[in-house]
């Protein structure tokens, strides 16, 4: 089970990082053109959808370490 713990932990951390780059760079090109410098806005459409992935994943793969580190003490 462990090599299985692992390759699903590769490709979380690789979805993860992907997403992440992908809202860091929205974030970077819509300052960059002057908008919203200190407003405070809520997050619609994609970039929610996109928030609430990242969260998801962060948990699943939390969940997935810490289960890959029971395994492989035990194992």
């Amino acid at each position: 089970m462990g090599p299985y713990l692992n390759i699903i932990q590769i490709i979380i951390s690789i979805t993860l990082m992907v997403i992440i780059l992908i809202q860091v760079k929205g974030e970077g090109a819509g300052s960059m053109l002057g908008g919203g410098a200190g407003v405070a806005r809520t997050r619609r459409g994609l970039e929610r959808t996109l928030f609430n992935v990242t969260i998801v994943l962060a948990t699943i793969f939390l969940l997935v370490s810490f289960f890959s580190a029971f395994f492989g003490v035990r194992g």
